[in-house]
C-alpha cells in the first residue's frame, strides 16, 4: 500500500482522537475517552507502519502539521473557536515547512 495513503489515515486518525479529547472532559465522558485511546493507538500503528518506507522526518513533519492544520479547522468548524491573521499565517509557514522538506529538501529522498 502506498505510505502517503497509510500516513493520511494515521493523521485522520490523530484528528478523531484529538476531537475526541477535547469532547472527554478530561477523561470523564466514557464514550469519547474510548475515542481517544482508539484514535490515538491506530494513529501510532499506522505511523510506525509508514516508517518502514518513508524517513522518520519526512513522516514526522507532515504528521505533525496536518495534524495542526487539521486541529485548527476542526475547532473553528466545530467548536467555534477563532482564528485570526497570525494564526492563519503561522498555519501557512507550517504549510510552507512541510513543502520544503517533502518537496524541496532531498531528506524525502531516500
Amino acid at each position: 500500500m502506498n505510505p502517503y495513503v497509510v500516513l493520511a489515515a494515521a493523521i485522520a486518525s490523530e484528528l478523531v482522537g484529538t476531537t475526541a479529547l477535547k469532547l472527554s472532559d478530561g477523561f470523564s465522558n466514557p464514550i469519547p475517552s474510548l475515542g481517544v485511546v482508539a484514535g490515538y493507538g491506530l494513529a501510532f500503528y499506522l505511523v510506525s507502519l509508514t516508517l518502514e518506507d518513508l524517513p522518520i522526518g519526512v513522516v514526522y513533519g507532515t504528521w505533525a502539521a496536518l495534524g495542526i492544520v487539521g486541529v485548527a479547522a476542526i475547532g473553528v468548524v466545530a467548536f467555534d473557536e477563532s482564528l485570526d491573521v497570525p494564526g492563519v499565517v503561522g498555519i501557512l509557514l507550517v504549510v510552507g515547512g512541510v513543502y520544503c522538506l517533502t518537496v524541496v529538501s532531498e531528506m524525502s529522498t531516500h
